[in-house]
């Protein structure tokens, strides 16, 4: 049952009762009514032939008679001299003098006047209770109209408690079950969203991780090359600098020219060392102009490995003018995603493409490989750093598993934001 089924249902039981309960109160008026036109007309019948008959009773039976509409008195009764009802002169009815008419029956003469009077009091009557019956009915419909709200509002609250658990950090919204569809419908999107929160929240858990040990690999890396590679490097250029300071005074000009010679070859090891592994770190000169010759070093240092992967790479003639930090996160999804075709993809082939169209920069890598395992979900591993990565700069990643093998992965980042 829905919402309105129910409302409906409520109001439409109210509205019976209050139409039961107003035909009830119109039977009794009605029967009152005629019992008075009865016992009325009883009594005029008794006033005619006691006239015609000539009993000497008469004034006393028209004093005693309550008529219906009508004044009747004798000769011997003084006119009346009430004023009229004040309803008359309001509703314009107000008579503009007595308008008595005599009658003779047997003997006796009777003054008939009419009386409105009583009809005004019997209409006062019907409207006073029709008065009461519309308030009874108004009281009640607000009263079932406040109390079925009320009811049928009544899941709101736990509704508003599932959503305080998911804003506490709770994965589980814990609802009801609800009798009502609308919320049902509520507490099935709520749910959804609760799974959606527990899913974010462990993707952000596992980039988080991932983060962490990004960061201990590079710093092992970077341990491991300036330990092996500057360390030695360093330790030749101390050994060569402390020959010289031992024998400075019997080192003939060509041995000083030797060492100075092995001095210059260790430092310039040594700045193509550092300069290796700042590229590693942070590539130089990520802008409109070397973003492009940043790619072209990126794809073919890993075309100088040899990792069995033929790499094509396709750029656009002429970048727009971009900020370093979306080239940087261009080059990153570039790095990562060969990374991953490396590592994951068994390809043979792989192909770079960055295009420029309809405002948007998208970049393609799409291999011949295994595709995407079937046990990991795309928010997992390298791909969930690319798109939280993408999301900062307005961009999207797009996965797409080939009908004949390998993946195409897609990056659009809009020139708006670039």
């Amino acid at each position: 049952m829905d919402l309105r089924r129910r409302l409906l249902g409520s109001l439409g039981l109210l509205l019976a009762g209050l139409m039961a309960m107003a035909l009830v109160i119109q039977v009794h008026s009605l029967r009152a009514d005629i019992q008075a036109e009865v016992d009325a007309s009883e009594r005029l019948v008794n006033v005619l032939l006691a006239t015609g008959s000539g009993e000497a009773n008469l004034a006393e039976q028209l004093s005693s008679a309550q008529f219906r509409h009508l004044r009747i008195r004798t000769g011997n009764q003084p006119p009346p001299t009430g004023t009229a009802h004040p309803l008359l002169a309001i509703l314009g009815l107000a008579p503009a003098a007595p308008m008595e008419r005599e009658i003779r029956i047997g003997g006796q003469t009777l003054y008939i006047a009419p009386n409105p009077r009583s009809e005004i009091d019997e209409r006062l009557d019907d409207t006073v209770r029709l008065l009461i019956t519309l308030l009874l009915y108004s009281g009640a419909t607000l009263l079932v109209a406040w109390w079925s709200a009320d009811r049928a509002l009544r899941p709101v609250r736990a509704l508003e408690e599932g959503l305080h658990r998911l804003a506490r950090g709770e994965d589980d919204p814990a609802l009801p079950a609800f009798a009502l569809r609308e919320f049902r419908r509520v507490a099935g999107a709520i749910e959804q969203l609760a799974a959606a929160l527990a899913e974010a929240r462990a993707a952000q858990q596992s980039l988080a991780r991932q983060l962490i040990s990004v960061q201990e690999d590079e710093r092992r890396s970077l341990a491991r090359e300036l330990h092996d590679e500057m360390g030695q490097t360093l330790t030749a250029l101390n050994a060569t600098a402390a020959h010289l300071a031992r024998n400075a005074g019997r080192l003939d000009t060509a041995a000083v020219a030797e060492c100075a010679g092995d001095l210059r070859r260790d430092i310039r090891t040594s700045g193509e060392q550092l300069r290796a592994m700042l590229k590693s770190l942070r590539p130089h000169g990520l802008d409109a102009a070397g973003i492009a010759n940043a790619l072209r070093e990126l794809v073919g240092g890993w075309r100088g490995r040899e990792t069995g992967i033929e790499f094509a790479l396709s750029l656009p003639g002429r970048f727009p003018d971009i900020d370093e930090s979306t080239a940087l996160t261009l080059y990153r999804i570039t790095q990562e995603a060969l990374t991953n075709v490396v590592r994951h993809s068994q390809s043979r082939h792989c192909a770079v493409t960055v295009t420029l169209a309809e405002g948007d920069v998208r970049l393609d890598i799409e291999d011949n490989g295994i595709g995407l395992p079937s046990s990991r979900s795309s928010r997992c591993g390298g791909l969930l750093g690319m798109r939280e990565r993408l999301a900062m700069v307005g961009g999207r990643l797009d996965i797409d598993t080939r009908i004949g093998g390998g993946l195409r992965l897609s990056a659009t980042i809009p020139l708006s934001q670039l």
